[in-house]
């Protein structure tokens, strides 16, 4: 199943997920062994003022000598190109991770980069691992198992679930995320749902390049995106998509299961 390798989904991965991604394996495989790889890997670096299930009350900022939660100033304003800064005695730093007042952690078990900004309203379950200049937005909701690569954007009233962001991908708007990898500089529009759940019982299979069926042995995938892909809005992804690089989804449009080569645009 040469075809079905990440290696043709995907160009690069960052150097903390590399674990997951073995040679000639199918991407679905990194699905099955993510809840295993968290635990094994994750560096929790949540402070103690952190209290489960409550929002927190001021916002705190993480620099690698520790976390603070006095002596700086959060700044969003036309000197900041309206962008949300951590500025330290009137100058910005860039390395700082923020969490805004607001934000709401469910355990200790989730593991910050550096420049990673968490907005107001957002809740996160460990365990998670968001890498260096993520960002998670307004009213964002991060559920187990998830890895978010560097840059990468989980935007407002966005839901992810077991999933991975490699370096750069955006779900920015109302995006559903469910056992899915999104691979380097992936962008999702506004309301698209990656489901995982089939109706019918059993395994998800898989359309193959000469449409033989291939069973995935998970009753839970969602898609498979491969580096570029780009999907417009309120558009849906079946069970078992996987959608090479380069690829494109228009608007509303509604994807079949099945493996889409390289440069496929659907409508």
């Amino acid at each position: 199943m040469a075809e079905f390798s990440w290696e043709n989904f995907f160009e690069n991965v960052p150097e903390e997920f590399s674990g997951l991604f073995e040679p000639n394996e199918v991407p679905w495989r990194i699905l099955d062994i993510l809840k295993d790889f968290i635990r094994t890997n994750l560096r929790p670096n949540l402070p103690d003022e952190i209290v489960p299930g409550i929002p927190l009350p001021e916002p705190i900022v993480l620099l690698p000598g520790g976390w603070m939660t006095e002596g700086f100033e959060t700044l969003c304003n036309d000197e900041t190109k309206g962008k949300l800064q951590v500025w330290i005695e009137g100058e910005p730093v860039q390395e700082a991770t923020l969490i805004c007042a607001g934000v709401t952690f469910t355990d200790y078990r989730v593991q910050f980069g550096k420049g990673v900004l968490v907005e107001p309203g957002a809740m996160i379950k460990g365990p998670s691992m968001i890498l260096d200049n993520a960002q998670v937005r307004q009213a964002a909701y991060i559920r187990e198992d998830c890895l978010i690569g560097p840059k990468a954007v989980v935007g407002h009233a966005t839901e992810v679930k077991h999933s991975i962001f490699l370096e750069d991908s955006k779900a920015g708007h109302f995006a559903y995320i469910g056992d899915s990898i999104l691979g380097n500089s992936v962008n999702l529009g506004a309301g698209t749902k990656l489901a995982n759940l089939k109706f019918a019982p059993g395994s998800v299979k898989i359309a193959g390049p000469q449409n033989e069926k291939i069973d995935t042995g998970r009753r839970k995938i969602g898609a498979i995106l491969g580096d570029f892909v780009q999907t417009g809005c309120n558009s849906v992804t079946n069970p078992g998509v996987l959608l090479g690089p380069h690829s494109m989804v228009t608007p509303n449009s509604t994807v079949k299961p099945g493996f889409y080569p390289s440069k496929t645009i659907i409508r």
